[in-house]
C-alpha cells in the first residue's frame, strides 16, 4: 500500500470525486451532460463518449488536488488511458489525486427492504489488475430502504466479508451501504446501520483499515463515532440524489464528514460548453463541495 496516499486520505482537506457511473447509469450520466441516447449506436460508442466526458473533467485545471483528494473510477476507466497514461497513473502522478476503483457488479433485486450486491465473480482478477494499475482502494455499493434489522445486518456482513478480501489484496475498501434518502424510515435505518458497522469495525485487526461511504444522516453527527474509530481511514458522504446545494448544506452540519459526490459534481457540466465555460462550472461545483467538506 502507498503510505503517502494513505496519509493523504487520512489527513488532507478536500473531497473524493465519484466518476464511477457504470453500464446501467451511463446513459443517464451522458444525458445529463447533454448527450442523448440517439447520439450513439452501441455500448462501445457509449463508453467512448463517457470516457471523453471523464477525461475532460480529470484534465480540467479545475480538477485540482488542492480541493480533490481522491477519485473513484469505473473499471473501464481504469483500463483506459488519458494523455498516454493509465487513468489511475494520470490521477496520481499528474494530479496528485488518489485513485479508487468501483468493484461491485450492481445491485440484486430488493428483498426485505434492502438490495445486496450481486456476486462479484472475478474479484481476485480485478484486484490484481487494480494493483497493476496502481489503484489505492475500491468501492462497492448496497442499498437500504427499510429498517429491517436482519436485512441491514446482512448488507453490512456482505460488505465487510468482501472488504476483508480487498484488504488482503493490499487495497483499502470503501464500504458503501447507502440508505435511500426517500425511505420513510431513514433515521431508524441509520441507527441500525451504525450499530452493525461498529460491531464489524471492533472486530478488525490493527492492519485492517476501511473507509466508509454513507448517506448524509438525518441526525447531525450521527456518524462521529465511526469517523473517530481507529480502523476507519475516512468517512465520506454520498449525495444520494440531493441537489448540490442541499447536499452541501446537509454535509456542513456533520463534523469530519467529507463529500464523495457524483451527480452534484457534474450537474452543471455540458458537452456543448466551451472549455472556459466548462472549467468555470466545474470550478464552482468543486469549490462549493470543498467548502462543505472542510
Amino acid at each position: 500500500m502507498n503510505q503517502k496516499q494513505l496519509e493523504q486520505m487520512k489527513n488532507s482537506k478536500g473531497f473524493i470525486a465519484a466518476l464511477d457511473q457504470s453500464g446501467g447509469s451511463t446513459p443517464k450520466a451522458l444525458a445529463a451532460y447533454g448527450i442523448p441516447e440517439n447520439a450513439y449506436n452501441n455500448e462501445d460508442e457509449m463508453f467512448d463518449l463517457v470516457h471523453e466526458m471523464r477525461t475532460r473533467i480529470i484534465t480540467s485545471p479545475s480538477f485540482d488536488s488542492d480541493f480533490i483528494i481522491g477519485a473513484i473510477l469505473f473499471e473501464q476507466t481504469m483500463d483506459r488511458e488519458i494523455e498516454g497514461m493509465y487513468t489511475g497513473d494520470y490521477l496520481a502522478e499528474k494530479k496528485g489525486i488518489v485513485p479508487f476503483l468501483k468493484v461491485d457488479k450492481g445491485l440484486a433485486e430488493e428483498t426485505n427492504g434492502v438490495q445486496l450486491m450481486k456476486p462479484i465473480d472475478n474479484l481476485d482478477e480485478t484486484l490484481q489488475r487494480a494493483n497493476e494499475r496502481n489503484i489505492f482502494g475500491t468501492k462497492m455499493r448496497s442499498v437500504i430502504k427499510k429498517a429491517n434489522p436482519e436485512a441491514i445486518k446482512e448488507v453490512v456482513d456482505q460488505q465487510f466479508d468482501i472488504g476483508k478480501k480487498i484488504i488482503a489484496a493490499g487495497l483499502v475498501p470503501i464500504i458503501e451501504p447507502e440508505v435511500d434518502i426517500h425511505s420513510a424510515e431513514k433515521e431508524k435505518c441509520e441507527d441500525l446501520l451504525k450499530t452493525e458497522i461498529l460491531n464489524h469495525l471492533d472486530q478488525l485487526s490493527e492492519n485492517q483499515n476501511v473507509m466508509l461511504k454513507l448517506t448524509i444522516p438525518t441526525k447531525k453527527n450521527l456518524y462521529k463515532e465511526l469517523i473517530d474509530h481507529p480502523r476507519v481511514v475516512r468517512v465520506v458522504a454520498l449525495s444520494g440524489g440531493y441537489s448540490t446545494d442541499v447536499a452541501n448544506e446537509k454535509l456542513k452540519e456533520n463534523d469530519g464528514l467529507i463529500a464523495s459526490f457524483s451527480r452534484a459534481l457534474s450537474q452543471d457540466l455540458n458537452a456543448d460548453q466551451s472549455d472556459e465555460a466548462f472549467n468555470i462550472s466545474l470550478q464552482k461545483a468543486v469549490k462549493s463541495i470543498y467548502d462543505a467538506s472542510v
